[in-house]
């Protein structure tokens, strides 16, 4: 018997699809014509055991006790998933061939190793066990995967490096947190310092956001704006650029920050004649956005619907799972499989008949056009998040159900819209020895921003924004004679950042590198997926909440004072992102054999010594966390949160 283990029912039921049939549907499998199984896990079945697992004396947190790191590590069958790993254990000590189906990634990789390896087979079963690279629902990828099966021991390196991610994430959680805690509670603060390697970092940027805004002092700059007129009587405006010689009374930005320079250029130039000296016109065009992916999604839900990102992944998995409309919401990537084209059709039918706004949108939809969206080479363990060919009546959804998924949908259809087609006219003109330009922009066909239409004004997809002016500039050429009959001096106030929203803070995650000034880590970031993962940001971000370390006022999330408390308490190396850009790339050696395991982990074992040591001996800052916290008799258990290799059930 050849058993196939997918990492989630969706993945088992769509390879059970095309393989022998007629076939026996069993309380969590699938048999085959043949005899061969097809089965699942539901995410981990396994999960990296509590520390009283390793003596019974760290059910109660003590700072003797660390740092905890296991000799020999242990994993404990998940209470929840209990009986289906129970069932998938008895099929692959019955099976003569196993074949790993998770996901082509690393995550996907250990979560079906691990459960094959708990079994305890041998290890001649456990080396002949294939592999099969599935990141395509679509039955003829399926099938071609399936006729594509690769030894699963070329995967060791992957499996390595997931494993020690799940590992240093461990022992960097449960270490910190309890020594935070622990320290925490010496000075009376009530509850838990939760401390991890992602949720850290992102508590020190909303921190250190609150502290510029709260430390910003507002400062006046000047623009210079002069009224032209050509020697047709036409007038038109351009505004001064700043010569280099003009540096030493900038700002960082650019901006004049001495009044008196600006006054200077604008007494200079008034009632002056000036010439063209140069004219450009350039058409452009901008093509659709890409279809999305979860934090692409969830930031724009957050903009256009106040949607927390919680809340936005919880619709998804309702449209996924219980309205079968879209495909797989928790996907980091943006591009879709070559053979997904081909059921183009049968998706804006259904979009058409679940979303009835967008029926005329999909009438006008070109389906002979295909975007730069489909390209294998660009999707890896998961696609963008579209509409299925799945359809139903708008009533059956809620209403927040249903703008999620207009907003997947209309995504979607915008890849057989045309690109949104512009001008740009820009004149440069010199003026009493300076440099003024005029530009304008103006709309020549909308494309597919013709599906924003019901936009609000202002926002950043829309056309109709204040870059674009119905007034065209002049018809002028270069030499052309101008006359300065008027100007003015625009003061304006330097603003202070904003406050991280649902959707700023999302975008600061997935782009975490531009908050790096350091190029090698910077570098890396970029390379990888910023801080945390698709599936993992908007749990991090609840987990912050939940721990009272960020609050909303409004629409804007705030440090509470225990976490801005906590941050200033923290050695700044613990607060940055820098220690993820430092895993990642050894993680990313361990994958391509240039770094063994051990080579990884015990420089960070010796290092998480280190940085115990270092909190301890600095444990004062914790005294500004005296009286907050929980009140004791709201007190919970102490429960370690860690964010490790770990996926939902898809």
């Amino acid at each position: 018997m050849m058993l196939y283990i997918a990492e989630k029912p969706s993945v088992g039921r769509a390879v059970a699809a095309v393989l022998a049939k007629p076939q026996q549907k069993g309380d969590g499998f699938i048999k085959l014509a043949n005899g061969d199984v097809v089965t699942w896990c539901i995410g981990h079945l396994l999960e990296q055991a509590e520390p009283e697992a390793y003596n019974a004396e760290y059910k109660k947190w003590r700072k003797e006790h660390l740092p905890i790191i296991p000799t020999e590590w242990k994993q404990q069958i998940k209470r929840e998933t209990s009986k289906q790993f129970s069932l998938v254990k008895k099929l692959i000590n019955q099976a003569d061939v196993l074949v790993n189906m998770g996901d082509p990634d690393r995550v996907g990789q250990i979560l079906v190793d691990e459960v094959i390896n708990y079994a305890g087979i041998s290890k001649t079963k456990r080396d002949a066990t294939q592999r099969c690279l599935v990141n395509d629902m679509n039955p003829t990828a399926i099938k071609k995967a399936l006729n594509n099966l690769k030894p699963n021991t070329d995967f060791i390196p992957l499996a390595t490096s997931a494993l020690a991610r799940a590992r240093a994430d461990w022992l960097y959680g449960i270490n910190m947190t309890r020594l935070c805690t622990l320290l925490g509670q010496q000075v009376g603060y009530q509850g838990v310092l939760s401390i991890g390697r992602v949720q850290t970092p992102v508590l020190g940027l909303v921190v250190q956001r609150d502290q510029d805004i709260e430390n910003f002092v507002s400062k006046p700059f000047y623009d210079v704006f002069v009224t032209l007129e050509t020697t047709q009587q036409c007038t038109f405006q351009a505004k001064w650029q700043p010569s280099t010689a003009c540096q030493p009374y900038q700002d960082d930005d650019g901006r004049v920050v001495v009044k008196k320079l600006a006054e200077t250029v604008l007494h200079k130039v008034l009632q002056q004649t000036g010439s063209v000296k140069a004219v450009t016109r350039q058409q452009k065009k901008q093509a659709a956005p890409l279809p999305y992916s979860l934090s692409s999604l969830q930031i724009d839900a957050a903009k256009r619907f106040s949607l927390p990102a919680q809340k936005t992944l919880d619709i998804c998995q309702q449209l996924y799972e219980r309205h079968k409309l879209i495909t797989y919401p928790r996907s980091d990537c943006r591009y879709l499989p070559a053979g997904h084209y081909a059921e183009r059709s049968a998706v804006t039918t259904a979009i058409a008949n679940t979303a009835t706004d967008l029926a005329t949108a999909v009438s006008q939809a070109d389906l002979t056009l295909k975007s730069k969206a489909w390209n294998d080479s660009e999707v890896g363990a998961h696609h963008a998040i579209i509409p299925t060919s799945t359809s139903m009546a708008a009533s059956r959804l809620s209403h927040e159900e249903l703008k999620v998924y207009q907003l997947i949908a209309r995504q979607y259809l915008m890849q057989f819209y045309p690109p949104f087609l512009y001008s740009e006219h820009q004149i440069d003109c010199e003026l009493a020895g300076g440099l003024f330009i005029a530009r304008q922009k103006s709309v020549i066909a909308q494309g597919w921003k013709a599906l924003l239409t019901t936009e609000r004004p202002g926002d950043s997809n829309n056309a109709q924004d204040t870059d674009f002016s119905p007034t065209p500039l002049p018809d002028v050429k270069q030499g052309d004679v101008l006359q300065c009959i008027d100007g003015k001096l625009d003061e304006k106030q330097t603003s202070p950042p904003k406050h991280f929203t649902d959707a700023t803070l999302l975008a600061a995650m997935t782009g975490i590198a531009r908050y790096v000034s350091d190029p090698e880590i910077k570098k890396v970031l970029r390379e990888t997926d910023g801080l945390g993962t698709e599936a993992t940001r908007s749990g991090i971000i609840e987990l912050l909440f939940k721990r009272q370390f960020l609050t909303r006022q409004g629409k804007d999330i705030r440090a509470t004072e225990i976490g801005k408390k906590l941050i200033n308490s923290l050695p700044q190396r613990m607060v940055v992102p820098d220690m993820t850009a430092h895993w990642e790339a050894q993680l990313e050696a361990i994958c391509a054999k240039r770094l063994r395991y051990n080579d990884f982990m015990q420089p960070l074992q010796s290092g998480l010594t280190t940085l115990l040591t270092e909190l301890e001996q600095q444990q004062s800052g914790f005294s500004a966390l005296k009286g907050l916290g929980q009140q004791r008799g709201q007190r919970r258990k102490p429960k370690t949160r860690r964010f490790s290799a770990k996926k939902p059930t898809k």
